[in-house]
C-alpha cells in the first residue's frame, strides 16, 4: 500500500485529491488546518494531522515514511498581506522541498496556478513555455511564481518533481469562485465588465484530481515539467454565468461598468482599505477586476499528451454537480 501525503488535504482541491487516493487503496494522510473537516476525514479512515506548513519542524515529522507528495496548500485570496502570502506560499513550500529531500520522497506533486500568467491583457492559449507576468499585480501571483523558483531549484538539485498549472476550479464543495459570485450577485451586483465578453477557462475538480493522478504515475522523463490543465471548454463570462442562473432557476444581478472608471475605483479602495481598514477585504480589487475583465485561455496540449490527461467531466456537467451541492447547503 502506497504511502502517500496531501498537504490543504481540508481545502476543496486537496479533499477530492485524498478522497480519491483513499478510494485506490492508497495509505492517505492529510495536513489541513480545519480541525471539522479533517475530524470527518478522518472518520473515514484518512491520517488527519493539524500541521501548518509554515512549521518546518512538524513538516519533517509529518513526511516521515511518506513515498509520495501532493502540496495542494497555499493562501489563495483576492485580499491580503503579502508577508502572510510569503509565508504560506515561498517559505511552506520550501519547507515541502526540503523535507521531500530528507525523507527521500519518491515524486512530489506540486499545485501552482495559471495565476502566473495573468497580466491585465487578453492572453489566449498559453503555452507553459509562454512567459509568466512580469510585477505582478497581486501578492499571490507573487508568490506563487516564487514558490515555481524554489521547485525549479529543487529540481535542479535532484527534487523529483511534476507541477500543474490549473485553471478556475470549481465543482460541488466550491467556496470561492461561483459563492462569491453569488453572494456579489445578492448584494452590489456582478461586475460586467465590456458587456462579460472576456472569454474564461474553468476546470472540474475532478478532472484536477484526475491530472494530479497522472502526475503521480508519469514517466520519469515526465520530471521538472509543469502542465496546464483546464476543461478545455472555454467561454464567454456572461454566458458561463447565464448557464448557472438557468440551473439554479434565479435572476443574477449584474452592474456593467466601464473597465477604466472601475480599475480607478479598485485601486482607491484598495489604498482606502490598505490605509485604514487592513483587516477587511475591499468589494472590488485589481485582481478580482482583472479576472472578470480579460480573457486568459490555456493550452493543455502538453497534459494531453504527455500524461494522456482528458476532461472526464464537461462544464455543463460540472456545473449541474454544483447547483447539486449549492441547494443541498
Amino acid at each position: 500500500m502506497k504511502k502517500v501525503l496531501v498537504t490543504g488535504g481540508t481545502g476543496f482541491l486537496g479533499q477530492k485529491l485524498a478522497l480519491r487516493l483513499h478510494s485506490l487503496g492508497q495509505d492517505v494522510t492529510i495536513l489541513g488546518r480545519n480541525l471539522i473537516i479533517g475530524d470527518c476525514l478522518q472518520q473515514l479512515g484518512l491520517k488527519f494531522l493539524p500541521v501548518d506548513i509554515t512549521n518546518s519542524d512538524a513538516i519533517l515529522s509529518a513526511m516521515s515514511g511518506q513515498e509520495d507528495v501532493f502540496h495542494c496548500a497555499a493562501l489563495s485570496s483576492p485580499w491580503g498581506r503579502e508577508e502572510e502570502f510569503y509565508k504560506t506560499n515561498v517559505i511552506g513550500t520550501r519547507n515541502i522541498i526540503e523535507s521531500c529531500f530528507t525523507h527521500h520522497v519518491r515524486r512530489l506533486i506540486y499545485v501552482s496556478t495559471s495565476a502566473v500568467y495573468f497580466n491585465l491583457t487578453h492572453r489566449f492559449n498559453i503555452k507553459e513555455t509562454d512567459n509568466l507576468v512580469q510585477n505582478p499585480i497581486h501578492p499571490y501571483i507573487k508568490t506563487k511564481q516564487l514558490a515555481e523558483q524554489e521547485i525549479n531549484r529543487g529540481f535542479q538539485q535532484g527534487l523529483p518533481v511534476i507541477s500543474i498549472r490549473p485553471r478556475g476550479i470549481f465543482g460541488a464543495g466550491d467556496t470561492v469562485i461561483f459563492p462569491r459570485l453569488l453572494k456579489v450577485s445578492e448584494t452590489t451586483g456582478i461586475p460586467l465588465i465590456n458587456g462579460g465578453k472576456a472569454i474564461l477557462d474553468m476546470t472540474y475538480v475532478d478532472n484536477v484530481v484526475d491530472a494530479l493522478l497522472l502526475c503521480q504515475t508519469a514517466l520519469d522523463q515526465q520530471l521538472g515539467e509543469y502542465f496546464n490543465i483546464t476543461n478545455g471548454e472555454p467561454m464567454e463570462l456572461l454566458a458561463l454565468l447565464e448557464k448557472l442562473s438557468q440551473k439554479l432557476n434565479i435572476s443574477l444581478k449584474f452592474k456593467p461598468l466601464p473597465y477604466a472608471i472601475s480599475y480607478t475605483l479598485a485601486t482607491g479602495m484598495e489604498w482606502f482599505y490598505q490605509s485604514f481598514l487592513p483587516s477587511r477585504e475591499p468589494a472590488l480589487t485589481r485582481y478580482t477586476l482583472g479576472l472578470l475583465a480579460f480573457s486568459q485561455t490555456l493550452d493543455i496540449t502538453s497534459a494531453k499528451i504527455q500524461l494522456g490527461y482528458k476532461p472526464q467531466i464537461s462544464i455543463e456537467k460540472g456545473l449541474d454537480e454544483f447547483v447539486r451541492y449549492w441547494k443541498s447547503l
